[in-house]
């Protein structure tokens, strides 16, 4: 490990995290290949639906294909309201799957948009019970603050509908929200390449969390090891600190004196 990771950690609730990638588990051809994914991208938290834990069929059952050492993230998905929410983060940990939840509450079908009202309440409560709350949301930067004071260890803002691939869409609402608020914000749902990855790292996300752009891949390895290091990338460009933007030519090395130009 590397100096500069040494240092540079990020810690939620009670953990602190080498790898600033989270893996989603669904859409995989086979569950098979997510040992190799999480290898491949080098990554330590995993979330996984808990309506997928099923202990009586460990060939479906995707916690039979987690290596050991991973941080499981069990999300709410399905959940259409804060109180299903709520049942379901509470099954989760009483069969033994830990105290991280991801809150997932949505009742929009076309583009699976979240709650963030019925987010909000189910953050307070969970937070309120000892769990490590990272509450998925629409990028609102009022809501953000609630679930600041709600208890949320971090916010997950989407970057676009999830599994749509169409990449950093909400790039300027989230923007704001790492601006503005203290809690570490990560960017779920919708990144589609490996430079999305980066671009949002590069802005000051603290990590992203990506599944559909690896998972239906070509060669979901290879696509996980370039996540990767697109993640990495981002994250030493925005520690190097970015050069400013400029909207006229600035020469890199002096234009006069060329040759003795002058005497």
């Amino acid at each position: 490990m590397s100096q500069e990771q040494t240092k540079d950690r990020l810690v939620i609730g009670d953990r602190e995290l080498e790898s600033r990638l989270f893996l989603g588990t669904g859409k995989f051809a086979t569950n098979r290949l997510i040992p190799r994914v999480v290898e491949a991208a080098g990554c330590q938290v995993v979330t996984v639906a808990v309506r997928r834990v099923d202990p009586d069929f460990a060939e479906e059952d995707v916690l039979t294909y987690l290596p050991p050492g991973c941080i499981l993230m069990p999300n709410t998905s399905g959940a259409r309201n804060a109180r299903e929410a709520v049942r379901i983060a509470r099954l989760a940990r009483e069969a033994g799957l830990g105290n991280w939840v991801k809150i997932e509450v949505i009742t929009d079908n076309k583009y699976l948009l979240p709650d963030n009202y019925e987010t909000l309440k189910a953050t307070e409560i969970l937070a309120g019970e000892g769990f490590v709350v990272l509450p998925y949301m629409s990028p609102d930067l009022m809501v953000a603050k609630q679930l600041v004071e709600a208890g949320a260890a971090a916010v997950m803002p989407l970057g676009a509908p999830i599994g749509s691939n169409r990449g950093l869409r909400t790039r300027e609402l989230i923007r704001i929200m790492i601006e503005e608020i203290e809690l570490p914000v990560i960017v779920d749902a919708g990144i589609g390449r490996p430079s999305e990855a980066a671009e949002a790292m590069e802005m000051g996300a603290a990590a992203v969390l990506v599944n559909t752009a690896i998972a239906t891949a070509s060669d979901p390895v290879l696509m996980a090891a370039a996540f990767g290091q697109a993640v990495q990338a981002g994250r030493r460009a925005y520690l190097a600190g970015l050069g400013p933007v400029r909207f006229q030519a600035s020469a890199s090395s002096p234009l006069t004196g060329f040759l003795r130009e002058g005497e």
